[in-house]
């Protein structure tokens, strides 16, 4: 049985795979993905001090730069397991104040 997102991946393959035809559109398109990633990363960096989601802005732009670059894909694993340890340590602090009351 196939998931509702099966055949958006299948659109997005193969729209990538037509990009990936022409050099000059795969660069155009590559640059495209690292200058709006990395203006997306570099924005949620900016935001982090404020209350507010900036850690989750720039996690999303290092997913959007990890579309097209390996190094920034390992670096948003990275981020993500660091962003999942933090919530699953928020929560069990949350759970030992709740038992001692």
């Amino acid at each position: 049985m196939s998931t509702p997102t099966e055949p958006n991946r299948n659109v997005f393959h193969k729209t990538r795979a037509v990009i990936r035809r022409s050099p000059k559109v795969n660069r155009v398109y590559r640059t495209s993905v690292g200058v709006v990633g990395t203006g997306v990363t570099a924005l949620g960096v900016v935001l982090i001090p404020l209350p507010g989601p900036g850690a989750l802005v720039a996690l999303g732009g290092l997913a959007i730069l990890g579309t097209e670059f390996a190094g920034a894909k390992k670096a948003s694993a990275a981020g993500n397991k660091a962003a999942k340890r933090a919530a699953a340590f928020v929560q069990e602090r949350r759970a030992a104040k709740k038992a001692a009351k």
